[in-house]
């Protein structure tokens, strides 16, 4: 079944995808940005540019780090940062929404094509 992603550009150097926001979910769940990068396979390194990015993008913070000390260090969303998610995600249900039909359609065609004879 095909699905709908959705990635807003807002400048070249400036946009949000289904990865960023899977990125900030982790850090909300795990509170770590190193085990949120991991999860999602990616290196500390490079989690943490996603993060400047966005920082970039939106002129403010979106997670709050703390570093170590007896119960060490983490990270959080900041409010901004939870709207991003709550943002994204509405835009991507209306899309979905508003593209059932057409994705059904396309995804027919896909997986009709074995089934049709090819004409010479």
């Amino acid at each position: 079944m095909a699905n709908l992603s959705i990635r807003i550009d807002f400048a070249p150097e400036h946009r949000i995808g289904p990865g960023k926001i899977q990125l900030l979910e982790q850090i909300a769940s795990l509170g770590s940005i190193a085990a949120s990068g991991r999860a999602l396979g990616m290196s500390y390194r490079r989690a943490w540019e996603l993060i400047d990015e966005l920082n970039g993008t939106f002129g403010e913070p979106v997670v709050i780090s703390h570093s170590g000390g007896k119960k060490g260090g983490g990270a959080a969303l900041t409010p901004l940062g939870l709207t991003i998610i709550s943002r994204y995600r509405a835009i991507e249900r209306a899309a979905a929404s508003a593209a059932e039909s057409h994705v059904a359609a396309l995804d027919a065609e896909i997986n009709g094509k074995g089934k049709r004879q090819k004409r010479a």
